[in-house]
């Protein structure tokens, strides 16, 4: 036990140490980190508070689909985490470089393997924690509970995501031990996908669609009894909602410990599992990771790819587009996210396919163009999500070489504006294939089409020169995994400002978009004056694109220019 404290030390104390040792900056950065958390924590309790409210308004079944939804959240949040706890035990249990001093330290391995395991549950689950916390505080605002409620809310949280980490490690530990360390790809890969059907199977296990499809029954005793059937039982998420459900709800039943009981028992059994299976594969699995062979299958596609790219551009700029591209490719941790990208296309695709437009009591060709208009911005996050997560890191993965860059002939505008080009066309296709493909399934009018293409097309340039200026602003050249460059400062207050620009874009063009899409429903012809209104919006809209696109590179370019 004193082993397992003392290899828990360090990170208790750099912690500690975060804000005792921090300089003015420092402190500023950690304060408007905290207060903008704050804020998104606030209009989460808002949003959520506002559908629980609706839900209670609905008369027969408006808890029933409260329950349902608390159903959906956790699950939701546990598989979250059972995703996260799998790419996380990689880096913690595998991959990270201070490993080989642990096991060459006199700490036993049980010791050493609940460290890295713990490091592993608190990595992957404090931000889901966090940030679900708003959404059981809606809850409680909504159905004012007992104590009971919000004693079990605490108590069975961190159970629910010791049973995920403990599903994550055990799952990793068995698929590193049982693949060679040459085929590391392999394992990702079967990771990814064994992981996303395992979250479709247990989201379909919820059949979401009956909350909004009451047609889909012969009555309304039917629709009744469906929702209040019991969803998936044997799910550790199934016990924690009847638990907190029986709080939110005043039942009369005096507890529901056999649930709590097997949550607990659950949660115990999964890390004493975790340690039995750990003295036997653990250190195996360890030792085939630091193999240093590699295959060279692929080596012809990326070759090719190399050249594609190198083409347009210049000898100096075609050399680090080739190291950036066959970097990415090698690092089993970034192409293997491709998929996860691959799979949320799909989803996001998938979505549209089966809105029940016709269903609504709004004009459907009105209907149609709003959501296409609004889809803009809905693309735009998932292209910042993509962006933070690739496109961000792109200055620091140069690592501790950053010095050869700052040596070479490569000027540093050249360098950043190099990077741009290597990053823009993906994602410009992958905008087009967004939009596009849901305004076909939205059957949206040519005009949305052009407009919503056009906007989104203009829309990744500042996009990604966002990402590559703030990448460039807030630079970690020391990291362990990449991964973890885009969770810092600079990598929400990208988000934070790539979402404030395509708000401004969105608000700027609705006006326009309305009228003009208005005239062309009914037939009119748009008046001197609403050319006055529509014009000068456009243009403030391009003049916003242009600002988006050289104000982040220039600043980038001053902050790399200057660093030492």
């Amino acid at each position: 036990m004193k082993s397992l404290f003392l290899l828990l030390s360090p990170r208790i104390l750099s912690l500690k140490n975060t804000w005792r040792y921090s300089t003015g900056g420092s402190r500023k950065k950690i304060i408007l980190m905290t207060l903008m958390g704050l804020s998104f924590w606030v209009l989460i309790f808002v949003l959520s508070g506002r559908i629980l409210r609706y839900f209670q308004s609905v008369e027969v079944i408006g808890d029933l689909l409260a329950h349902h939804l608390l159903a959906m959240i956790l699950l939701t949040f546990f598989s979250l985490l059972i995703f996260s706890n799998i790419i996380a035990t990689l880096s913690n249990l595998y991959l990270s470089s201070d490993l080989e001093l642990c096991h060459a330290s006199p700490a036993p391995m049980d010791a050493v393997f609940l460290s890295r395991a713990f490091h592993t549950l608190v990595d992957s689950s404090w931000m889901v924690i966090v940030f679900g916390l708003p959404i059981m505080m809606a809850y409680a605002y909504v159905f004012h509970p007992g104590l009971g409620f919000y004693i079990n809310l605490v108590h069975m949280g961190p159970a629910l995501a010791i049973i995920a980490a403990g599903i994550g490690i055990l799952f990793t530990m068995i698929m590193v031990s049982i693949f060679p360390a040459q085929r590391t790809r392999d394992i990702v890969m079967i990771l990814m996908i064994v992981g996303g059907i395992i979250l479709y199977l247990l989201f379909r296990l919820l059949r979401p669609e009956r909350l909004v499809d009451p047609d889909a029954f012969f009555s309304m005793m039917q629709y009744v009894t469906a929702l209040r059937s019991p969803d998936s039982p044997y799910l550790p998420t199934h016990w924690m909602t009847q638990v907190l459900w029986e709080g939110l709800s005043h039942s009369q039943e005096k507890g529901r410990f056999f649930e709590i009981a097997l949550i607990w028992s659950s949660a115990g059994a999964i890390v004493f599992i975790n340690i039995w299976v750990a003295r036997g594969m653990y250190f195996l699995g360890f030792s085939k990771s630091q193999e240093a062979k590699r295959r060279r299958k692929g080596k012809g596609f990326l070759d090719l790819i190399s050249r594609t790219v190198q083409r347009p551009l210049g000898p100096d700029l075609a050399a680090i587009s080739d190291k950036e591209i066959r970097t990415f490719f090698r690092d089993n941790t970034q192409w293997s996210q491709l998929l996860l990208l691959g799979a949320l296309a799909v989803v996001y695709l998938y979505n549209f396919s089966v809105l029940p437009l016709e269903r609504s009591p709004i004009r459907l060709e009105f209907l149609q163009n709003e959501i296409a208009f609004l889809n803009m911005a809905l693309a735009a996050f998932v292209l910042s999500a993509v962006s933070v997560r690739f496109i961000f890191p792109a200055v620091s993965s140069e690592g501790g070489a950053f010095w050869i860059i700052r040596s070479s002939p490569v000027s540093i505008k050249r360098f950043l504006w190099g990077k741009f080009l290597l990053y823009v066309f993906p994602m410009l296709f992958l905008a087009e294939v967004l939009i596009i493909i849901t305004n076909l399934l939205l059957r949206v009018t040519p005009f949305m089409m052009i407009l919503s293409s056009m906007t989104i097309f203009l829309a990744v340039f500042g996009i990604v020169s966002l990402a590559l200026g703030f990448g460039a602003l807030y630079p970690k050249f020391r990291y362990e995994n990449i991964s973890q460059v885009s969770t810092g400062y600079g990598g929400l207050m990208y988000m934070i400002f790539s979402a404030m620009f395509m708000a401004v874009i969105i608000v700027l063009e609705a006006g326009p978009v309305y009228i003009l899409f208005m005239a062309g429903l009914k037939g009119k012809t748009v008046t001197a004056l609403q050319w006055l209104f529509i014009v000068p919006s456009f243009v403030v809209v391009l003049l916003i694109q242009w600002i988006a696109i050289f104000k982040p590179m220039s600043m980038g370019i001053k902050a790399l220019e200057n660093y030492e």
